[in-house]
């Protein structure tokens, strides 16, 4: 049963930093992609960033040049570092975690950017 476990939410401020950090366990493909969704109220979910096995990384614009993301392919982690924060980044930030044919997902972590 493969497992995702996030950490690294909370409340900042405008312009601010936080770094998301999630770990798969189980028995996981070493091909595969990681990556970060978020979801705020009222929206759908859309993907943030994503990282392959390989380290090719795909962002959405609206984080381009903000949000980085890295992964740690033999532990099996991956963070998201954001910067310059702002209100529209409030969400719940999910890990996703895809490998062959399946989608597996964190429980999800708030990130609020409030002053």
């Amino acid at each position: 049963q493969v497992q995702l476990v996030e950490s690294g939410g909370g409340l900042v401020q405008p312009g601010g930093s936080l770094t998301l950090s999630c770990a798969a366990s189980g028995n996981i493909f070493r091909l595969n992609t990681m990556g970060w969704y978020r979801q705020a109220p009222g929206k759908q979910r859309d993907l943030v960033a994503r990282i392959t096995s390989g380290g090719s990384t795909t962002y959405a614009d609206s984080v381009k040049g903000r949000f980085t993301i890295s992964r740690d392919g033999a532990k099996n982690t991956v963070q998201l570092q954001m910067n310059s924060l702002t209100p529209e980044d409030t969400a719940v930030y999910y890990c996703h975690l895809s490998v062959v044919l399946n989608n597996y997902w964190g429980q999800g972590t708030q990130v609020t950017v409030s002053s």
